[in-house]
């Protein structure tokens, strides 16, 4: 079977790759896992070198990484150089953090000496999507390799110039041969490499159906996973938010990345005080979006990444008007040619509706009007998922209290939500479980080891 690269604005076939066979692969897990067994006895110093090493060649490279991934996926160009940046960020960061971070922990008891120690599993297998596809790769990477695991990454069969990219990067920055492998496969044969007993972990960031086939693959061989699946984050405007700053993070956090991200701000929730007066503001700033060829700078909206997606958000959006939403802007197909949408407002929307129960992956925003703060966050805790949310408020004091009433990963107030190599990030519900980034993440895929000493 073919693994193709389609140019989601032109709708050309770029470059084809040949499907690994199950040989194949099964020859780089036992690379992999010898290189397992030299990498996990090497120095945290070496490890950090190398790791700065590929720092600097995401950086250096990041103008023609960027034309990869824009080429592959649709992304506008300028946040593609940003998505290489930030990828040399978590580099940096875990290089300098990890031995820290790892070094051991003195715990006193009844021994003479008791102490914790973490220890790399070896193998762990990333199953990763097209969206953010070096930022995602890289989030589990760079800790993983810094605790001296390896990594074998499935990445999604619509970016694999991104995939083959990554790898090389590695190579370049001298890590030796086997500790990070690019698997040229389709989903068919992630079981094979889940069940092999070299695999000792898991780690998917994807949609809530392959998070569950590969958490139950996973959990039938009890192996350790992390999910970091989809999102409907809120976008929560109390009375006494600052409707301009707020409407306008409001358009860049529904049109990031051409709409398609997990942490996107999905269902905005508007309490019914200031609801006429945000809606004016959110709807005359998404209107003056610059579509257009993500190749050029300028461009803040591109294409959808495949046809397929263009299709079920338009059949979101069309079943939502049918149960009673009202378009507002956008809500048709753009041009002839590319898998290009509008920015899109539906209003009116209640339960029952796709644009109020799912995720909307694409430029479409859900306005919901709330009566008052504890209805907004009552919407707000009304979902299936758990990812993120961001909160509008004046009163910082008030913010705190309601933060922890919200049922999400992360709460983020008066400000874009986002992903930070600090801070740990992650869901609930059916957002996923565990976490990526920080010292949470990086302890996800190693040995808590306690050692007691009479």
């Amino acid at each position: 079977m073919a693994i193709q690269t389609l140019n989601p604005a032109t709708e050309e076939t770029v470059k084809i790759f040949n499907e690994m066979t199950r040989d194949e692969v099964e020859r780089i897990i036992q690379k992999s896992h010898q290189a397992f067994l030299s990498w996990q006895k090497t120095s945290f110093s070496e490890r950090r070198e190398l790791m700065h090493n590929a720092a600097n060649i995401l950086r250096k490279k990041k103008n023609e990484l960027a034309k990869t991934m824009t080429l592959e996926m649709g992304k506008p160009i300028k946040q593609g150089e940003a998505e290489a940046e930030k990828c040399a960020w978590v580099c940096d960061y875990y290089a300098e953090n990890a031995e820290s971070i790892l070094s051991k922990e003195a715990i006193k008891t009844d021994a003479s000496e008791s102490y914790v120690r973490f220890d790399p599993l070896g193998i762990v297998l990333a199953v990763m999507p097209w969206n953010f596809p070096f930022w995602q790769v890289f989030r589990f990477a760079a800790p993983g390799l810094m605790a001296g695991n390896v990594g074998v990454l499935k990445h999604a069969s619509n970016v694999p110039m991104c995939a083959e990219a990554i790898e090389n990067i590695f190579n370049e920055a001298g890590f030796p041969d086997g500790t990070f492998k690019n698997l040229v496969i389709s989903s068919k044969l992630v079981p094979y490499v889940i069940d092999h007993p070299f695999v000792k972990a898991a780690t998917l960031t994807g949609s809530e159906d392959a998070g569950k086939h590969v958490a139950e693959r996973s959990g039938k061989n009890l192996k350790k996973t992390v999910m970091e699946l989809g999102g409907s984050d809120p976008f929560i405007i109390l009375p006494d938010a600052d409707l301009e700053k707020a409407s306008s993070v409001a358009v860049t956090a529904r049109m990031i990345n051409n709409g398609q991200s997990c942490i996107a701000a999905k269902r905005f929730i508007v309490t019914e005080a200031v609801y006429d007066d945000f809606l004016k503001l959110f709807a005359e700033k998404m209107s003056a979006v610059k579509i257009g060829d993500p190749m050029e700078e300028s461009t803040e909206l591109g294409p959808l990444a495949r046809e397929d997606l263009l299709l079920e958000l338009h059949a979101q959006v069309t079943e939502s008007v049918k149960a009673g939403a009202k378009i507002l802007i956008g809500g048709e197909r753009t041009g002839t040619k590319g898998f290009y949408y509008p920015p899109t407002i539906l209003t009116d929307v209640h339960k029952g509706m796709p644009a109020y129960e799912q995720e909307l992956f694409g430029p479409v925003a859900s306005v919901i009007k709330a009566k008052d703060e504890a209805d907004a966050i009552r919407i707000a805790n009304d979902s299936a998922f758990g990812l993120g949310a961001s909160l509008w408020t004046n009163d910082i004091k008030n913010a705190k209290v309601l933060a922890k009433e919200i049922e999400t990963g992360s709460v983020f107030i008066n400000g874009l939500v986002k992903s930070d190599p600090r801070l740990p990030f992650g869901g609930i519900k059916i957002s996923g479980y565990g976490r990526e980034l920080s010292h949470y993440g990086i302890k996800e895929f190693v040995n808590i080891k306690t050692v007691w000493i009479a």
